[in-house]
């Protein structure tokens, strides 16, 4: 459906609000139906049809759907049309193709969280202990899980009355199944962080032995971390200086997170931050469609490959 197809589409959905706004007016506060047709310019007979359900099978299901996307947007502001449409067809089971998911949410007035610009929080290191090639080589495929690993440190801020203070989240990502292996929360930006972090993908993965590509922070040149690599039996990669893009799925999740639950927030307290964190993480693993997995979960493609 386009050019005036698509502008009806658009016209149903604002007429629908004000048919509802008309029904409330009158039921509600007593207001005659003529006068507040007036008011928002339409026709009586428009709302009189509207009343009496007198609507084609393509308005109704359309209506249907609406209904589907404004639920599934109150629970997630932060998915645009896209996203609604991957939830309509595998929650719902209602498929739709994307263009008309982008027409009922532009009717709604429905729009995703906006992405604000990231700033990163890596320090390289003045004098490097070890420095790696980029052996992943901007290669973002992965056959199977634990075959290649991705991480890196980002800030969050959050407010004590005028104070403000920092929390850095370490993580861990999985290029096969998108899932995050392992992260560790700090108030500080320190070798200890990534240490944790490495500790924790290790033990829920003790057989695992990936390439295991980083940036060229401070924290990831050390001798120390080298050989803590080298002793599980995994592989150092590292960034090129200055591109980012060689850690792209990584920076991509820090954006998707950051977009969807942190920016325009204000948090008041270490507590809720961390809580914050924690069940994104939590949700972004076991609920969160992807397309590039199928419209399915990281670990659900997890899961997969283990059976």
């Amino acid at each position: 459906m386009g050019g005036a197809g698509e502008g009806g589409c658009l016209r149903q959905f604002r007429q629908e609000r004000q048919y509802e706004a008309v029904r409330r007016s009158a039921e509600e506060v007593g207001c005659p139906v003529e006068t507040a047709c007036r008011i928002l310019g339409i026709s009586r007979a428009g709302y009189y049809r509207w009343r009496s359900g007198k609507l084609g099978p393509r308005a109704e299901e359309n209506l249907r759907i609406a209904g589907l996307v404004e639920q599934i947007h109150a629970g997630s502001p932060d998915k645009g049309y896209r996203r609604i449409r991957d939830d309509l067809a595998r929650c719902h089971q209602t498929p739709i193709n994307d263009k008309r998911a982008l027409r009922i949410c532009q009717g709604l007035g429905i729009r995703s969280t906006i992405k604000y610009a990231s700033k990163g929080c890596t320090r390289r290191s003045r004098v490097p202990q070890h420095t790696a090639e980029n052996l992943l080589d901007r290669d973002f495929h992965a056959d199977r899980p634990n075959e290649k690993w991705l991480t890196d440190v980002t800030e969050f801020r959050y407010y004590v009355g005028p104070s403000v203070r920092k929390l850095y989240l370490s993580a861990i990502l999985d290029l096969c199944d998108r899932r995050i292996v392992a992260f560790a929360l700090r108030d500080t930006n320190d070798t200890a962080l990534v240490h944790d972090t490495l500790d924790r993908a290790i033990a829920a993965n003790p057989n695992a032995h990936p390439l295991f590509h980083s940036d060229r922070g401070f924290q990831y040149t050390t001798r120390i971390f080298h050989d803590r690599l080298a002793a599980a039996g995994m592989t150092q990669s590292m960034s090129r200086v200055g591109k980012c893009v060689d850690n792209g799925p990584m920076e991509g999740f820090w954006g998707i997170l950051k977009r969807e639950r942190y920016y325009g927030r204000r948090f008041t307290s270490r507590e809720a931050l961390v809580q914050m964190i924690c069940g994104y993480i939590a949700y972004y693993n076991s609920s969160r469609l992807q397309r590039r997995l199928g419209v399915r979960t990281p670990l659900e493609v997890h899961a997969l490959y283990a059976a």
